[in-house]
């Protein structure tokens, strides 16, 4: 155990990295996802520690590319949730000079969302849909807010560049992300109950990663 310990703490952040990507290769062994694909599902699955996510990791019509490509002309991000946006890599986002937008905590959101009877959630995601029809969509956390976007694309209120569909939790998960498949919108959906903030960001900054020339995945 104190053997374990000291060559962990005397290994630098590449080291761990690169050694725990090295694991996660050797324990998945074979696996469908594309070349492009895989260093996506490869850093969410370093992000939860959970092998599980290569039967829930889902790509829709060219998620990938589709993000690389927006990511490269400065499509604005928009997040579902603070969380999400506080852990998207900081240095990638100015690299790119990217901004990224929650409107879950705007002084209007809970006005509204009390009105329509509905959650702040998805109230912040109808005043972003409106704003940025076209952005870049991470949903981590609420279903609702998966809910108004998928609305929005099948009443052609909105036509997202990528649609990162994560939410997690028991009620109104797996019908949001059923409605997902349904689009034709690129999208990268986590199947079944899974989700959450950290697998929302991992998937982000591995895009971001993939959008460096040159970079390594």
């Amino acid at each position: 155990m104190f053997f374990v310990c000291f060559v962990v703490t005397n290994m630098t952040p590449d080291d761990i990295i690169s050694e725990s990507f090295r694991i996660i290769e050797r324990e998945v062994g074979p696996h469908r996802f594309t070349a492009e694909e895989w260093p996506v599902v490869r850093r969410m699955i370093h992000a939860s520690g959970d092998l599980e996510l290569v039967h829930a990791v889902e790509f829709r019509n060219g998620a990938v590319r589709a993000g690389i490509e927006a990511i490269r002309q400065q499509t604005p991000l928009i997040t579902d949730v603070t969380m999400v946006a506080a852990g998207i890599n900081k240095q990638a986002l100015a690299r790119r000079n990217l901004a990224v937008h929650c409107f879950l905590n705007d002084a209007d959101i809970a006005g509204q969302a009390l009105e329509q009877q509905t959650t702040r959630s998805r109230a912040a995601m109808h005043k972003a849909l409106a704003e940025y029809p076209e952005g870049i969509y991470i949903i981590g956390n609420a279903p609702t807010a998966l809910a108004a976007v998928c609305e929005a694309v099948q009443n052609n209120q909105a036509r997202p560049r990528l649609l990162l569909a994560m939410p997690v939790g028991f009620v109104g998960v797996l019908e949001s992300k059923a409605r997902v498949m349904k689009l034709d919108i690129p999208a990268i959906v986590v199947q079944g109950r899974k989700g959450g903030s950290a697998l929302a960001v991992a998937a982000m900054n591995a895009l971001l990663l993939l959008a460096r020339e040159g970079a390594s995945p």
